[in-house]
Order: structure tokens, then C-alpha cells, then sequence
């Protein structure tokens, strides 16, 4: 018996340059830790025109612990505490092979992190949805799990054993790794390694860095009725702003944009508006047979902003727009800061903002990373889906009707800042502003 598994393996290692002949493995993941019930999942296909014959599972050289007939299989395995040199095989019915190897760590008790989405060695569209659970021997249990798109890069976080989320990554190969960390000051980690297929497969069309470029037109917003002053100029006295584009320092990118504030009316606000599908579009898709707008119902928000003392904000505001048919759908998300440091959202109808009760305290002297995901649902809701600041994501899930807005068409983002109870001067920088639309 041992010389058949010798021939075997010999076999293996010649058939695997078949361009046709391959073993892909879903679960578990190369190098990832597991417990000690170990899923295997995976398939088989071959340049053999017999097809395959069967599949199996070695634990460890010459150790075959399954088999099963046919081109793939799905089974659990009991394992002990170790690390474990696994081979997933298949036979075909022309006498070849294939392999893939698999590297697990074992470890007691169950503890271990199991990704079903998206697939290891995968090639997906963005958004990429990753679904994953975790277990522990702690008993106080798991406490939070996350999504590393990169080392030391956390892009996820979310409290509980399991994760449910959609992440816009650009184009590119990614080694991510999903984590977990539990009660007891423990963990455990899944490593995916995905390839993020370019804009137009399914994953949406991306604008990218729309702070370096044109379209933005700013207006000034006086108490107490908020409407764009007509009379008000930049350089006040009622307000003051102003944006300056290539900003080396600070930057991400060697081209941030600053904007700033000021003037005598407290509580003034700053508005800039740019249009970028639709009438006035600065992208250069004016959509004048009204073909593109009404096909879009998802978007994501993406922006990088810096301030030395954002605690001078009222609130800074992001804002995802679409317009047609006569109806306004606005994704008002506004971040109060000495308004009270919380999330609100914007209830279209009703022309307020609502509280979330999300928490809201970005950061000053550092970059802040802001992720807004939304959604025009097949009966025409608003769906604010999630924020995401700096790595931590809270899923909001508020469904609102739209408002009306006659004589508008398009797709528009806003970033507003506000002034204060004595209008404050402060300066915002913003960085990598990218829009996802599908």
C-alpha cells in the first residue's frame, strides 16, 4: 500500500503542468486556523476526456484519511491540536492526477475563523462581499471580528462572531486576512488572497480623486433658514471659504484640496456641490436621453479628511444625490462634532436631520478614512446602508422615502463644514475622494 501512495504522489507531481488538470480548494484556507472539525471543500477538473474518477484528502504524506468518487467533495474531518501539511487529490479516469496543498493549523477547543466569501484565490468585482463566522474556547466568547485588506491596513471591524459586509476595493491582488479576537485576549486569523477584477464586471464605475478635479462650485448657507445665499461672496463678511486644489502637505497623495471657513454670521455653513452624472455633469456623462440615471442604485462614498482641530466643526456633512423623475433621493449623512459628536442622517420628507446614535469623533493631526454605502432599493427607498470611520463600520439599515425635486436630473455629491456658536476660522483638507456608482 505504501508504494501505491509513492506512485501516486509521483504521478501527482507530473500531471499538475496540464494547463487542463487542476484541484481548487475552498475550505479551509492555506495557512489559516481552524478547529478541530475541519471542513474541506473543493472540486476538480481535468484534461482527461473520461473525466475524473474520484477525490481525496491526505492529512499528512501517505495518509489518505477521505476519498470520495466524482469531481469534488465536501466533508469534515476530525483533527487534533498541530499543524497539518495537507494534500486535496484528484484521479482521473486516464490514469493522471493533480494536486493542491493546504497548510492548516489546528487548534483545541474550536477555535478558528471560516470565510465562505469570497473564495481563496478568487478572482471577484467590487464591492467584494465577505462572509465569514469565528468560534473560541474562550467562554466568554468571540468579542469582534475584522477584514485586514492588507498587513496592518484594518478595513472592518464588527462586534460578534460574524461578519456580513461589502468592501469597494480598487482594481488588484489583495492578500486580506480575516480575523477574530475574543473575550480572553485571544484570536484567530483566516488569510485570503482575492484578485479585484476592473470597473464594468459587475463591481460599478469609480470617479476617482474628484477633490484634484473640476465641477465644484461652493455657496455659502446663513441662519436661520440654511438656503443658499445669493449675495454672500468669499470673502464675506457674512462668510468666508475658500478651496485651494495641490496641496502637497498634508496629503496622501502629493494633491489634497484645502478648504476653510470664517466670517462674522455664527453658525454659517459652507457648501460644495458637484454634479457628475446628468445636467451640468463635470465628467463628461451628461446622460441627455435619460438612459443611465434611472438604471443606478447603489453608491458608495469614499473620502480621506484631515483638520489640526476639527472640535472647531459644528459638523462636517458628506452627501449622495440622484434625481429624476421628479423625485430627490438624499443620502444626507452629517458627522456632529461640537454639535455633539454623533451621526445623523437626513430624512428627505420630513427636511431634517435625524440622530442615529452612532457615535461620530474623527480624529485631528490624522487622516480619517470615510465610507458611506447606499442604496436605491427595486421599490425606490433610500437605504442607508453603513458608515464606516477609520476601520470601524456601523451598519445603519434606515429605510426613508424620497422627497421631490422637479426640474432636477443627475447624480451629485456635496461636502459641506460648518461654522460654529462664534464661526471659528478652521481649515479641512480633503484627500483621494473616490464615488462608486452601479
Amino acid at each position: 500500500m505504501k508504494m501505491r501512495y509513492v506512485c501516486i504522489f509521483s504521478i501527482a507531481i507530473i500531471m499538475t503542468t496540464s494547463a487542463f488538470a487542476g484541484v481548487t480548494v475552498t475550505a479551509p484556507a492555506n495557512n489559516s486556523t481552524v478547529g478541530t472539525s475541519v471542513q474541506f471543500i473543493a472540486s476538480a477538473t481535468t484534461g482527461c476526456s473520461k473525466g475524473v474518477s474520484a477525490m481525496g484528502i491526505y492529512t499528512k504524506p501517505y495518509q489518505l484519511d477521505y476519498s470520495v468518487n466524482g469531481s469534488s467533495l465536501n466533508t469534515t474531518l476530525s483533527m487534533s491540536p498541530g499543524t497539518y501539511n495537507t494534500t486535496v487529490q484528484e484521479w482521473d479516469n486516464c490514469g493522471g492526477a493533480s494536486t493542491t496543498p493546504i497548510t492548516i493549523t489546528v487548534t483545541s477547543g474550536g477555535s478558528g475563523v471560516y470565510v465562505t466569501k469570497p473564495s481563496n484565490g478568487g478572482t471577484v468585482s467590487s464591492p467584494v462581499n465577505f462572509v465569514a463566522t469565528a468560534t473560541t474556547t474562550c467562554s466568554k466568547g468571540v468579542a469582534s471580528m475584522g477584514i485586514y485588506t492588507a498587513p496592518y491596513q484594518l478595513a472592518y471591524t464588527v462586534n460578534g462572531a460574524s461578519l456580513n459586509t461589502n468592501l469597494t476595493l480598487s482594481p488588484g491582488t489583495y492578500n486580506t486576512t480575516v480575523q477574530s479576537w475574543d473575550n480572553c485576549g485571544g484570536g484567530a486569523s483566516t488569510p485570503m488572497t482575492i484578485t479585484v477584477s476592473g470597473s464594468g464586471g459587475g463591481g460599478g464605475q469609480v470617479f476617482k480623486n474628484l477633490e484634484a478635479g473640476g465641477g465644484w462650485t461652493g455657496y455659502a448657507l446663513l441662519p436661520p433658514g440654511y438656503g443658499i445665499c445669493s449675495y454672500c461672496k468669499p470673502g464675506g463678511p457674512e462668510a468666508t471659504w475658500s478651496m485651494t486644489q495641490g496641496v502637497s502637505s498634508p496629503s496622501l497623495d502629493g494633491k489634497s484640496t484645502k478648504f476653510t471657513i470664517g466670517g462674522s454670521t455664527k453658525f454659517a455653513d459652507i457648501l460644495y456641490n458637484n454634479h457628475l452624472i446628468g445636467d451640468f455633469s463635470s465628467q463628461g456623462l451628461p446622460d441627455s436621453n435619460h438612459t443611465l440615471v434611472p438604471t443606478l442604485h447603489n453608491f458608495v462614498y469614499d473620502v480621506q479628511f484631515y483638520g489640526t482641530n476639527l472640535e472647531l466643526s459644528q459638523a462636517l456633512e458628506f452627501d449622495l444625490n440622484q434625481f429624476f423623475n421628479g423625485t430627490g433621493y438624499i443620502w444626507g449623512h452629517e458627522c456632529r462634532i461640537a454639535g455633539g459628536h454623533e451621526w445623523d442622517t437626513w430624512d428627505n420628507v420630513n427636511q431634517k436631520w435625524v440622530p442615529t446614535g452612532v457615535a461620530c469623533n474623527p480624529k485631528s493631526n490624522a487622516w480619517n478614512h470615510l465610507v458611506i454605502t447606499v442604496q436605491r432599493t427595486s421599490s425606490n427607498k433610500l437605504l442607508f446602508q453603513s458608515i464606516t470611520l477609520n476601520g470601524v463600520t456601523h451598519n445603519l439599515n434606515i429605510t426613508r422615502s424620497p422627497g421631490s425635486a422637479p426640474g432636477w436630473y443627475g447624480v451629485t455629491v456635496n461636502w459641506q463644514y460648518d461654522g460654529d456658536k462664534n464661526q471659528t476660522p478652521y481649515t479641512v483638507y480633503l484627500d483621494q475622494l473616490n464615488f462608486t456608482y452601479y
